[in-house]
Parts: structure tokens; C-alpha cells; sequence
């Protein structure tokens, strides 16, 4: 039997409790592994749950309970949750988390602490919610050497961007969705700037290319300045824009960041919509692979913290499938200058013959498409040859000088 100490009763603490609870029997049948939760730390009081006698408000309950082998960290942020973190493991405690933000800053540290005192750090649920992808990447293709990765790995971004997509929302109208259906914190600004994808991505790469990526170094863009017209543009044009995080390895450092870019239809990640997220990863000999699932939500999140539980529970030295974050020597992350993207800029126009014109002498390899959909009446698309992005900026201005535009309105990176 394996005894539980949960920090943190949000949505996630929440959600392992419930299925506890609920499927308990299931899991003690499949795994021969019984899961008793003792103790629930949350400041907050919860007098209507059938499970209230489990509450505390002192976090050494938790973590000083002799009792209790494993501790789930599910409270977010950095602090108090890498201190607790640290004493549970000193204490001989595994500890499960779906903290990406701990993982990616202190993740290599923790380990290092865990193994120290015989146990371990366990965080598949810290990246792409329900999706099993950090094991796989231990387990399964650990035969491979594997460049590249590429994802959709913020469930919130995508509800989001496929609400303007599917049904013509604006930018602010999604979120509110998305924050009314439980998608989207109050302040949502980890998940639309970028910084949750980039985090999860910073994660991903450390372990699949074994060099530890600082996340703080990886170029990343969030979607708020996306309009329902962009929208309207890449569909016209037979692209989708998503939020995409990409890491790839090259012979002089690793390349990463996280932006919005314009999908061709028929790419992999192209149709992943709602809160679903998809991992696409490039191994050489498997090829490319795809992982895909709700990557929002409680119970998709809590599944990943429960299959962690279980693991814990059966753990064996030397036997595990915990990924191992490498330390000490961080990665080159290279600047993102050094690589070439194609470009879409989208310009309201004065005169569309007069400005297809005076694109012609001014950029040669620029392909124009005047947009026939009327809510874009006025507007055109502009696609660049593949540029470096310190080059954008004397684009934009000299698309913006040309007598024929009014206004560059966006600018997106474009996929092949």
C-alpha cells in the first residue's frame, strides 16, 4: 500500500483526489497496488467535500507524516513549492508533480536531491497534460537519437485560437471562454505570452537531447495580437495559425522558440483543435512519431500525475522509467537570427493593381494574394522568400512606404 500526501487542492489536487476516489478499485486490480490518500494540505477551506476530514492547513503534516511515502506537489509556482518540495524529498518522500514551471527551473536540482536520499522526482504530468510523452521519450525511443521536436503543448492557446478560427471570435471573447470553462487562469498571462509552451518545450528538449535548455533562453511569442481577420487570411490562403514550440538539434547549439505560425493544412499539427495538444517527434530510426491528447483540464492532467503515483509506488532502484533531466552544463541555445523562415504579412491597401506593381520591383521572390473574402475587402497577403528575422523590420517599412499600402496590419512565421 502506498500512503499519499497531496499540497495543493486547485484544480489538479483536485482532480487526482476525485479519481482516486472514483477508480481506485480499477487501479488496485490492474497495478496490485493499493493508493490511500491521508492528508491534504490547502490553505483554503472546503467544509462541503465528502473527503473534508482529510484537509490540513499546516504543510508539515504532509511532509513530516512518516506515514506518507509519496507527496503530490500540485500548487504551482516556485515558491513555497520548491521548498516543500526539497524537505519531502530529504525526508525520503517521492514526490509527484505537474509543476512545469518548478521542473523547468529547478528540475535537474531535485533530482540530483532525490537520488540522493534513494528516491525520486517524477513529472510526466508537467508537460502536455493527459499525454504520456516524457516516459516515452526514457522508454520507447530511447534507441533513437532525436533532433527535433515540435508541439502544440498549451491546451488554453489552442481553445483559444481554434474558438477565432471555427467560430469567427475575437481574441478577447475566447479567452473569456476559455476562462469561464476552467481553461484559463484569472491571469492567463503564462499560457497567452508564450511562457507555460516555452517551459514544457525548455522541458521536453533537456531530456530528449540530454543538454539542459534554459527555458529563459528560448525566443518565445504569445498569440494576444492575433486577430479573428488573421484568421480569416491564413483560412483563405489554406493555413491555420497556431501557438507551435519547436527545438531542434543542429552540429552548433539547439534551436528553439515558441511563436505563432501559419500551418499548411496538411501538416500534422494542423488539425489539432480544443484543448488538445500534439507532440511531433523526430528520431532517427522511428522516423517522425506523434503524441496526442487533452492537454488541459483536470482530469486528463490528473491522469499523468496518477500514472507518476503508480510508478512511484512500484518503484525498484535502477528499474524506473523516470526521465533523467541533465544538469550542470547547459545547452547553446542559439539566437534566432541564425536560421531563415518565409514570412506572411497582411497590409489594408489603397490599390491593389497599383500595389502588385510596386511589389514587383521592390522584392522579387514575394508572392501577393489579394484577399476575396469581403470582411478582408482592401487587404492583401504578402509571402517573403525564407529571411532571417533581423531582416523583418526593413520589410515591413518597405512594404509600408509603398504608395499603395495603408497599413501593415501582421506579420507571421509560415511552415512549410
Amino acid at each position: 500500500m502506498a500512503v499519499i500526501g497531496i499540497l495543493g487542492h486547485g484544480t489538479v489536487g483536485s482532480g487526482v483526489v476525485e479519481v482516486l476516489l472514483k477508480n481506485g478499485s480499477g487501479i488496485e486490480k490492474k497495478t496490485g497496488t493499493v493508493l490511500t490518500v491521508k492528508k491534504i494540505f490547502d490553505r483554503k477551506s472546503f467544509p462541503d467535500l465528502p473527503y473534508r476530514h482529510l484537509f490540513t492547513k499546516d504543510a508539515g503534516e504532509v511532509l513530516d507524516d512518516p506515514e506518507i511515502d509519496i507527496v503530490v506537489e500540485t500548487m504551482g509556482g516556485l515558491e513555497p513549492a520548491f521548498s516543500y518540495t526539497k524537505r519531502a524529498l530529504e525526508s525520503g518522500k517521492f514526490v509527484v508533480t505537474s509543476n512545469k514551471e518548478l521542473v523547468a527551473e529547478y528540475g535537474p536540482l531535485l533530482q540530483k536531491i532525490a537520488h540522493q536520499h534513494h528516491v525520486e522526482y517524477f513529472f510526466e504530468a508537467s508537460v502536455g497534460g493527459g499525454i504520456p510523452i516524457i516516459r516515452p521519450l526514457k522508454q520507447c525511443l530511447a534507441a533513437n537519437n532525436i533532433y527535433e521536436i515540435t508541439g502544440i503543448l498549451n491546451g488554453t492557446t489552442n481553445f483559444i485560437l481554434t474558438e477565432m478560427c471555427k467560430n469567427g471570435k475575437d481574441f478577447e471573447s475566447a479567452l473569456f471562454d476559455a476562462q469561464a470553462r476552467g481553461y484559463a487562469e484569472r491571469d492567463p498571462s503564462a499560457d497567452i505570452c508564450g511562457f507555460d509552451a516555452q517551459r514544457k518545450i525548455a522541458i521536453l528538449s533537456s531530456i530528449a537531447f540530454g543538454q539542459k535548455v534554459l527555458y529563459t533562453d528560448i525566443n518565445t511569442e504569445g498569440i494576444s495580437g492575433i486577430t479573428k481577420e488573421d484568421m480569416l487570411s491564413a483560412e483563405e490562403l489554406g493555413y491555420v495559425i497556431k501557438l507551435v514550440a519547436h527545438a531542434a538539434r543542429t552540429e552548433d547549439g539547439i534551436y528553439a522558440m515558441v511563436s505563432p505560425i501559419m500551418l499548411p493544412l496538411g501538416h500534422p499539427l494542423a488539425d489539432v483543435e480544443d484543448v488538445f495538444n500534439a507532440v511531433l517527434v523526430k528520431g532517427d530510426a522511428i522516423g517522425d512519431v506523434m503524441f496526442y491528447g487533452k492537454g488541459a483540464g483536470k482530469y486528463p492532467t490528473a491522469s499523468a500525475v496518477i500514472g507518476d503515483i503508480i510508478e512511484a509506488a512500484n518503484y525498484q532502484p535502477n528499474s524506473s522509467g523516470n526521465a533523467i533531466m541533465p544538469d550542470e552544463v547547459s545547452a547553446t541555445v542559439l539566437d534566432s537570427d541564425q536560421f531563415a523562415h518565409k514570412f506572411f504579412l497582411r497590409l489594408k491597401l489603397k490599390d491593389a493593381k497599383g500595389f502588385e506593381k510596386e511589389i514587383a520591383t521592390c522584392m522579387q521572390d514575394a508572392k501577393v494574394h489579394i484577399f476575396k473574402n469581403p470582411l478582408l475587402a482592401g487587404e492583401a497577403g504578402v509571402f517573403t522568400g525564407a529571411r532571417k528575422e533581423s531582416e523583418l523590420p526593413l520589410i515591413r517599412d518597405t512594404l509600408a512606404s509603398l504608395d499603395n499600402t495603408a497599413a501593415v496590419l501582421n506579420v507571421f512565421k509560415v511552415s512549410e
